[in-house]
């Protein structure tokens, strides 16, 4: 898995995975410090919220139309200069007035469109170090490793936040607003050590950092010529995958706001025994190492290797034994800190997924990309689902909040569960619906076909903020009832249309 890659892509990854994990490390407390720092309803929050994701989603289309003017490389270099000065802006603790408001508006314009000329731009140019004839056959598995590195910047990202609040607040004092700042500067110290990787290891990818063909550089790759009735077959294939997805998004990416909510109002605050290890992110990474190392048993080619590879697998066995036989005492849950399952999910069920559905393609019974994405709306509904039983029972956000000792609270499993469920769900539907783009987009339109898939994201995370609207009043089951309804619906309509969709894949 790890073999027969370019140089650059290990460069690449390294520096998204800095980027991602100062992204995400403010993402998981932001919602959070929205109502803490201005006392905001959580319609309103939500709202914030989620047009900053859509912006950030959005942003590429701007980012990409640049780069193809100006070279790939300078739009990532200066992207990352324009995310810092956000960061930065965002870290100072400048109150709750309407200045600090403006100055936070003005914080997120900045990492949005700095995100949008990195993100998508860098994207490209690990995408270009697989033109090389030698590494094409790579390219699935290089994309696999570069999408499990932004999900390791985000799994340590939930807990480097709440630590850096919890020792701002206990060793230096500051109030609970004012320590979330800390949290954000984290985000400016991981932008350093990206552009520092980045222009470090710079020569193994450089040759794919312009954005134009070069001056008497003849074509190589044919154009494959369509019909005009067979682009409309893919385009619309693409718009009804693109209308779904919308859904998803808006449905998954709950993670940083109702579901945030729910962990920060309605879970209980402490964790005891076997249960309290999983919030410890160090134990997390012994269990992906052990997953890894399984994995490695079986596939590995030397016998060094496997004996290698069982010894690690033995050894985290037997360490997570031990910390499990001496497990004491509780530990103290912060509701962000749920955020770092979701990318532990990704990193440790990547090569289970790749394994099963390997499985399936040598039998010849692999599901089409379109069916995948049906399958992950399901799914998404079943987790959605988890928290309709998980909220059976309990008061409104409205009634919780002036409950007092008549508020009631959930075991923590009920959050770990769902956000398990939710990640088989963006297995199926993520990379398959890119990977469904890539493969059905007309010669003549890739570009702009993958810019719907960034805007069809972009548009599911502005409708996150509907979860907010619907926080307050209402029955939790009902607010989870909406995603369920709109997750069935969408799976709905992919196999209605399924037929229509194969078809533009042949």
């Amino acid at each position: 898995m790890f073999k027969g890659h370019p140089k650059g892509l290990y460069a690449l990854a390294l520096a998204n995975t800095g980027e991602r994990f100062g992204y995400y490390t403010m993402l998981a407390v932001f919602a959070l410090f929205l109502r803490a720092n201005f006392g905001l309803d959580a319609g309103v929050a939500g709202a914030i919220y989620s047009t900053f994701l859509g912006l950030v989603y959005l942003m590429p289309l701007a980012g990409g139309m640049l780069a193809d003017k100006f070279g790939f490389g300078k739009m990532v270099t200066i992207g990352i200069t324009i995310m810092f000065a956000g960061y930065l802006l965002l870290s100072l603790p400048l109150g709750g007035d309407t200045f600090a408001m403006l100055a936070m508006l003005a914080a997120l314009l900045f990492i949005s469109l700095g995100t949008g000329l990195f993100k998508g731009n860098l994207q490209v140019m690990v995408g270009d170090l697989y033109n090389d004839p030698k590494y094409a056959a790579k390219r699935d598995s290089g994309f696999s490793l570069f999408y499990m590195a932004i999900n390791i910047g985000a799994l340590f990202a939930p807990t480097a936040a709440v630590k850096i609040k919890e020792w701002a607040e206990s060793s230096l004092g500051f109030l609970g607003n004012d320590a979330y700042h800390f949290s954000f500067a984290v985000a400016c110290a991981s932008l350093i050590l990206s552009i520092a990787i980045y222009y470090i290891f710079r020569p193994t990818f450089r040759h794919v950092e312009g954005g134009k063909t070069k001056k008497g550089e003849a074509a190589t790759v044919a154009t494959e010529e369509l019909s005009p009735a067979e682009t409309k077959q893919r385009v619309v294939a693409l718009c009804l995958v693109f209308a779904v997805v919308i859904f998803f998004w808006m449905a998954f990416h709950q993670n940083g706001l109702t579901l945030t909510y729910f962990a920060d109002e309605f879970t209980a605050k402490s964790s005891e025994g076997l249960q309290s290890m999983l919030f410890n992110v160090w134990n997390l990474v012994l269990v992906i190492i052990g997953v890894y190392a399984g994995f490695s048993v079986f596939q590995s080619e030397s016998k060094s290797g496997k004996f290698t590879s069982l010894a690690i697998l033995v050894a985290v066995v037997a360490v997570l034994v031990y910390k499990g036989l001496n497990v004491s005492g509780s530990v103290a849950i912060s509701a962000p800190i749920f955020q770092q399952f979701n990318p532990f999910y990704v990193v440790a069920l990547t090569p289970v997924s790749l394994a099963i559905f390997g499985g399936l393609a040598k039998r010849g019974k692999e599901p089409s990309a379109p069916r995948k994405i049906a399958y992950g709306m399901l799914v998404a509904a079943v987790g959605f689902a988890v928290m309709a039983f998980a909220s059976v029972g309990l008061l409104t956000p409205d009634a919780q909040e002036v409950a007092g000792d008549a508020a009631t609270f959930v075991n923590p499993n009920w959050l770990i569960s769902t956000y398990l469920v939710l990640t088989f769900a963006e297995l199926l539907l993520s990379p398959m619906g890119i990977s469904f783009v890539s493969k059905v987009a007309p010669p003549k339109y890739k570009g702009l076909m993958m810019g719907g898939w960034f805007v069809a994201t972009a548009i599911g995370n502005w409708l996150v903020s509907v979860g907010g609207f619907l926080w307050g009043g209402i029955s939790l089951t009902v607010v989870w009832s909406v995603f369920i309804v709109l997750c069935l619906l969408s799976a709905l309509f992919m196999f209605v249309m399924m037929k229509r969709l194969e078809a533009a894949t042949k």
